[in-house]
Order: C-alpha cells, then sequence, then structure tokens
C-alpha cells in the first residue's frame, strides 16, 4: 500500500498518559518518528494535520496521584503543562495539543452513544481483581501480576512484554500496585464489551493489506492474536475514575479508558486543524470515510494491541462512516544505561533537564540513531555526548570553516557558481536515500541518522582535498550544491541547523531538483554547539 500524494495526511501522536513530564524515552519513541515523518510529508507539499493531545483518563494517572499525594485533577493539569513545553521545546512540531475538557467528554459520548444505540455492545458479567482493603475493582494501572501468555511481570489489561492482553482475571498472582499486601480477590460484575470476535475477518483483512507497513515485531504480534479467539473488549468498568458511562445497564460505571482512544485523537485532529484556520461542523469531520484522508500512526508496540485491534475493531463498527489507519508505525522500549526507565525508582531522565544542558539539535540527532525501532536500545549520557561530538558536531563545524575559509580566500562571497552533472546526480542520489528513510514503506530514523553522518563524512574529506593554491571553483561549487543537498536531508531531523542556514541552504520543500539545478550561490554554514548557549 504506497502513500498517496494527493490524500490529506492525519499523523497521530497517541496521547500520552498525564501522570508526569517526558522523559527521554517518550520522545526517543513515537514524538520525534512522528514529528519527523510530518515535516518530510509537508516538505513535500502534503497537506498534514498533526496532533495530540493527553489521555487523563486512564487508571495510571490515579495510581500515581495516590503516590504522589496529590488529586488526579490536579496531577493531569500539571502534566499537561509540563507535556505541552516539553514537547514544543523539542521542536515537536503538532499542529495542535488539544485539552482534555467537556469538548473532549463530549465528542467521546457522541462516538460510543452512536455505537450503543446500534446494538454493537453486550451486556456480559466478568470476574475482576478487586481489592478486599479499599472495596474497589483493580484494572488496567491498578493491578499487576504474572502475564498468561509469557509469564513476565505485567499490569492489567496488556502486556507491555508480548503485548497480548490479559482480560479480567486472567492475571496471575494478581497484585494491588498501591499496597502489595492488600488482600486481592475476585468479585463479578456486569459490564459491556464489544465482541471482537464478531470483527475478526475484517481485522485479518485489514492487517494483511497493511502488513507491509508494519514491523517485524508487530507482525508477530498480529498473528498470535489472530490465532487464538479474541477476547471481549471492555467497554465500560465498575471504577470511580473516568468517563461516566452513559448506558442504562451499567449505572455508576465509568468508560474503559481505552475506549476513549478513536474519539480522542479525532477531537485532536479537530482541535489541530482549528489551529490550521480551519473549522469543521463536527470533531470527527476529517475522519469521514468521504474525507479519504491517510491516517498514520506512531505508537509503543505495547499499544499495539488496543490502537490495531480493539480501536479498529470500534471504527469498523460505524459501518463504514470512517476511514481506517493505513500504517502503524511501532517502536520498543527505550533504557537508561541499560536498565528500564522508572519514574518512582529515580531512574530517569527527563527531557526539560538535557535541553537545559543540549541544544536540542544534537538531542534529536541522538536520539533518532538511536531510536528503539526494532529491538530495545539504550539512552547513556556520556555516549550522547560522544556520539554527537565525534560523529556530528566536530566534522560538521570542520567543513563549515573549511568551506568559509576556501570562499574567503578565492573570493567568491555572494557569487552565483555553475555546477555539474555530477553533483547534481550525487545530491539526487542522496536525496533519495533521505526520502526511502522518511517514506513508510522502509521509516527509519536509523538509516536517517546514519545517512546524515555518512554524507557528512564523504563531504568532509571532499572539502579537505581541495587544492586551495590553485582553487577549483568548479568542484568548491559542486560541494556547496551537494551541502544543500544533505542540509535538505536532515532538516526534519537538525531543525535548527537546516534553519539556521538560512534561504541559501537548506531547501527544506524537499522537492529540490537535483537534475536540473545548475547554480549554487556559496552561503555561511552555521556552526553546531556542544552546550546550550545562554
Amino acid at each position: 500500500m504506497a502513500s498517496q500524494p494527493g490524500r490529506r495526511a492525519l499523523v497521530i501522536d497517541t496521547p500520552p498518559t498525564s501522570n508526569g513530564d517526558l522523559h527521554v524515552g517518550h520522545l526517543a519513541g513515537p514524538f520525534l518518528a512522528a514529528d519527523v515523518h510530518a515535516r518530510y510529508l509537508r516538505a513535500r507539499g502534503r497537506s498534514v494535520v498533526f496532533s495530540t493531545g493527553t489521555d487523563d483518563s486512564q487508571t495510571y494517572v490515579l495510581a500515581s496521584a495516590r503516590r504522589a499525594g496529590r488529586t488526579p485533577e490536579e496531577l493531569c493539569g500539571r502534566s499537561w503543562h509540563a507535556i505541552r513545553r516539553t514537547l514544543a521545546d523539542m521542536g515537536i512540531s503538532l499542529d495542535g495539543f488539544a485539552p482534555y475538557d467537556d469538548r473532549y467528554r463530549a465528542a467521546v459520548l457522541d462516538f460510543v452513544n452512536a455505537l450503543h444505540a446500534k446494538g454493537k455492545f453486550r451486556l456480559r458479567t466478568v470476574r475482576l481483581p478487586y481489592s478486599e482493603r479499599t472495596g474497589e475493582f483493580l484494572v488496567e494501572g491498578l493491578v499487576c501480576g504474572y502475564c498468561p501468555i509469557c509469564l513476565v511481570r505485567s499490569r492489567g489489561g496488556l502486556c507491555e512484554s508480548c503485548g497480548h492482553p490479559n482480560n479480567f482475571d486472567e492475571l496471575l498472582e494478581p497484585q494491588s500496585t498501591m499496597d502489595t499486601d492488600d488482600p486481592v480477590t475476585v468479585r463479578e460484575a456486569q459490564i459491556l464489551v464489544l465482541p471482537m470476535e464478531e470483527y475478526r475477518d475484517r481485522l485479518t483483512e485489514f492487517f494483511l493489506a497493511r502488513e507491509a507497513r508494519l514491523r517485524p515485531h508487530t507482525v508477530q504480534l498480529v498473528r498470535e492474536v489472530l490465532s487464538r479467539p479474541l477476547p471481549d473488549f471492555p467497554i465500560t468498568y465498575p471504577l470511580g475514575w473516568g468517563i461516566p458511562a452513559p448506558f442504562p445497564e451499567t449505572p455508576g460505571q465509568v468508560l474503559n479508558a481505552w475506549v476513549e482512544g478513536i474519539p480522542a485523537v479525532m477531537y485532536c485532529t479537530a482541535f489541530a486543524a482549528e489551529r490550521l484556520g480551519e473549522h469543521h461542523p463536527a470533531d470527527d469531520e476529517l475522519w469521514r470515510a468521504e474525507r479519504d484522508a491517510e491516517v498514520i500512526y506512531f505508537i509503543g508496540f505495547d499499544n499495539v494491541y488496543f490502537w490495531g485491534f480493539t480501536h479498529v475493531a470500534l471504527l469498523m463498527a460505524h459501518e463504514g462512516r470512517y476511514v481506517l489507519p493505513d500504517a502503524i508505525i511501532s517502536n520498543e522500549f527505550y533504557e537508561l544505561e541499560n536498565e528500564k526507565f522508572s519514574t518512582s525508582l529515580g531512574h530517569v531522565v527527563y527531557s526539560a533537564d538535557l535541553l537545559a544542558e543540549l541544544p536540542r539539535d544534537l538531542i534529536r540527532f541522538y536520539l533518532a540513531l538511536s531510536a528503539p525501532e526494532h529491538q530495545q536500545t539504550n539512552f547513556g549520557r556520556d555516549a550522547l555526548t560522544k556520539v554527537t561530538g565525534q560523529r556530528l558536531v566536530d566534522p560538521w563545524n570542520r567543513l563549515a570553516g573549511l568551506l568559509g575559509k576556501a570562499v574567503a580566500e578565492a573570493g567568491l562571497d555572494g557569487a552565483t557558481l555553475p555546477v555539474s552533472a555530477g553533483a547534481r546526480r550525487r545530491a539526487r542520489a542522496m536525496l533519495d536515500r533521505f526520502r526511502a528513510c522518511y517514506e513508510l514503506s522502509g521509516y527509519s530514523l536509523n538509516r536517517a541518522a546514519i545517512l546524515i553522518v555518512d554524507q557528512l563524512d564523504r563531504l568532509l574529506r571532499t572539502a579537505e582535498r581541495l587544492d586551495r593554491s590553485t582553487m577549483d571553483v568548479e568542484r568548491l561549487a559542486d560541494l556547496f550544491f551537494e551541502v544543500r543537498a544533505l542540509l535538505t536531508g536532515a532538516s526534519p531531523i537538525l531543525i535548527d541547523l537546516a534553519e539556521a542556514s538560512g534561504p541559501a541552504g537548506a531547501d527544506r520543500r524537499f522537492d529540490l531538483d537535483a537534475s536540473t539545478a545548475s547554480t549554487v550561490t556559496p552561503f555561511a554554514l552555521p556552526l553546531l554547539d556542544r552546550t546550550v548557549v545562554r
């Protein structure tokens, strides 16, 4: 399934849980990947709406607030502002960061009420973990145990390790995440569910059509999930935190936070479109089937089941009203110094703290180079300094110095120089390789970052061979032309370097026609700093 240039792209960065600020593990996953792709699409002339918000209804918010001695409402408010600030400071080019407000809740209720009216939900009696000490049901972030599929420690609802769901009472040796000494029993409750097995054939067809764009671990999970009966998806839970369920069958219950996902991102899309100057009659307008938008998800592997199965089934249940996602780009976990990020244990590096020390281009480059695309990778503070210094800052600044000196010695400042056919071919080849990294069929931040390093090394070697005694103007012109192509290709990642290069530098439209351009004007290459300049 290839991208269609005429279609509008709805780039979805799945809303983060509002239980604290973002750390570099969050950014190295879906956030940077979504931003780079959105920037690339805009540079190709595509119409893009890139949006997200926060996921306030998650039980993880409730658990984190209790541990911090705050109300969940207070934690959500603090987190929303912190997350929005971090994303902006990191250069994540969202068109809109939507608030969790009455309009959000109305969008969710409109979505689920329409399905309820069509009889899409079923009333089921299920067995749920129960806290004898607090007298409340324990689901999702309130309960932990061992995954029944892979036997790894897991929270309720979904296993982060194998990606499989663990519904209702399926966790082995369940414990309260708030109090491990709290006796956990099981009690029955009547809830509404979406019968996922009814969507098996359509889901199978959906994944077969998109398999070429799925990463191998996601393909494996899809095949495993489809090899066994699909469990019912809970629509409501007997909890006290979340949006009150409006259904007469389940009085006093709330909507499962995961049910909010699709109407939430529809609302986020509408909110972002308004920031672009658009106004639509309904918050789901841009997702309507007749709009034929290309929907692209960027998600962590641990969210693939919900976003790839249950959310798609909810869209299908609306009987053709909405488009289905075209691509699901997943990522694995990012470790910190070879251990799992843990906010509760203080093993974390917050993005805001890192941004106070280093220019964001260096952070973006290192996160792209080490992004956990196909397997778990590692963040190291010393490695960040060493890698960015040796592979980006030093060679770039050396190249800038050599070219600046050559232009000054030859008196070519402001001159328009002819470019050879060979340089045009090399520039086109370079841009083609960057496009291969940024297109969804082979999307890879790792390869894009390595391409920056490799091309920078090649151009620096060429600059070092310049004979300034005779000053080959044609070779100098070719160098500047190819540096322009490198800046263009790197611009979705090295956003500040591209901006600082000015109009004569990176053509961030990404449509530089390297085969027909015949001249170039030398320009001053901006230098890269190792630390934040105050």
